[in-house]
C-alpha cells in the first residue's frame, strides 16, 4: 500500500470538512431540537432522540456544545455531564474512522501535482503533532475554540492513536461539556443559542489552556532548531 502524501490526506481532509460543512448548513439544528424539547416529558424518549441526534451529528457537521446543552436541559447536571461527555467522544468517531480510511490509500487520490496550500495544510498538521505529541495535541486541539470536526480531521490525517483521541477528546471538550450542560441545566426550554455570556469567557479561558498546555513542546521545538543553526554556523566557521 502507498503511503498518502501530506497533500493526499490533506486534501481528503478538506473534502470530509466541507461536505460536512455544506451539511450542516442545509439542515439547521434549531427545528430538531424543538422537536427535541417536545419529547423531554418522557426520560426514556428523550433519551433515543438525544442518542440520535449525536448519532448523525458528524454527518451535518452540528457543533457539538448544542447537544451538549440538550442533554443538560433533559437530565441535568450530575447525569448529563458523563452522558454529553460519551456523546461527544462517540460522535468523533465515524469521522475520524472516514478520513483515516480515505488516506489510507493515496490510490484514490493519486494526482500529485506541485504542492500547494493542502500540502503545506498537511505538514503543517504534521509538524504540530510531531511537536506536541499525540495526546497533548489532541487535548489542547479540543482546548481550543475551533470547530470539533476539523480538529478530528487534522488528527486523523496525522496518524493519531484511536485511544489517543478518545481520551484527548475526553480532556478537552470536558470544560465546554460542563458548561453547556450547566446552561442545559439551567434553561425553561432547548434553545441553540449557545452559552451566552459564558461563552466569551470560556473561549478565552480553554484557549488559554490549550497555550499553556503547548508551551512546553513549543519552547523544546524552538530551543532545539535554534541550536542547530547555531551548530551549523559553527561548523561553517570551522570550515
Amino acid at each position: 500500500m502507498a503511503v498518502p502524501s501530506s497533500r493526499s490526506r490533506a486534501l481528503a481532509g478538506a473534502l470530509v470538512a466541507v461536505g460536512m460543512i455544506a451539511a450542516g448548513i442545509l439542515v439547521s439544528p434549531t427545528t430538531v431540537l424543538e422537536t427535541v424539547d417536545a419529547m423531554a416529558a418522557d426520560p426514556v424518549l428523550f433519551g433515543v432522540a438525544v442518542a440520535g441526534l449525536y448519532l448523525v451529528r458528524p454527518a451535518l457537521a452540528w457543533p457539538t456544545t448544542p447537544l451538549a446543552a440538550v442533554v443538560g436541559y433533559g437530565f441535568g447536571v450530575a447525569a448529563g455531564v458523563p452522558i454529553a461527555l460519551a456523546g461527544v467522544v462517540t460522535t468523533v468517531l465515524p469521522t475520524f474512522v472516514a478520513v483515516r480510511w480515505l488516506t489510507g490509500d493515496d490510490t484514490a487520490l493519486a494526482a500529485d501535482n506541485d504542492g500547494g496550500l493542502l500540502e503545506r495544510a498537511g505538514e503543517t498538521v504534521a509538524r504540530y503533532y510531531d511537536t506536541a505529541g499525540p495526546l497533548r495535541g489532541v487535548t489542547a486541539s479540543r482546548l481550543a475554540p475551533i470547530p470539533s470536526d476539523v480538529a478530528t480531521c487534522a488528527a486523523a490525517v496525522s496518524d493519531v492513536d484511536l485511544r489517543h483521541l478518545i481520551v484527548g477528546t475526553a480532556f478537552g471538550e470536558l470544560p465546554w461539556t460542563i458548561a453547556a450542560v450547566v446552561v442545559g441545566a439551567s434553561a425553561a426550554t432547548v434553545s441553540t443559542n449557545g452559552l451566552g455570556d459564558l461563552g466569551l469567557a470560556l473561549s478565552l479561558g480553554c484557549a488559554l489552556a490549550a497555550t499553556l498546555l503547548l508551551a512546553g513542546p513549543l519552547y523544546r521545538a524552538l530551543r532545539a532548531r535554534t541550536q542547530r543553526r547555531a551548530d551549523g554556523s559553527r561548523r561553517s566557521t570551522d570550515g
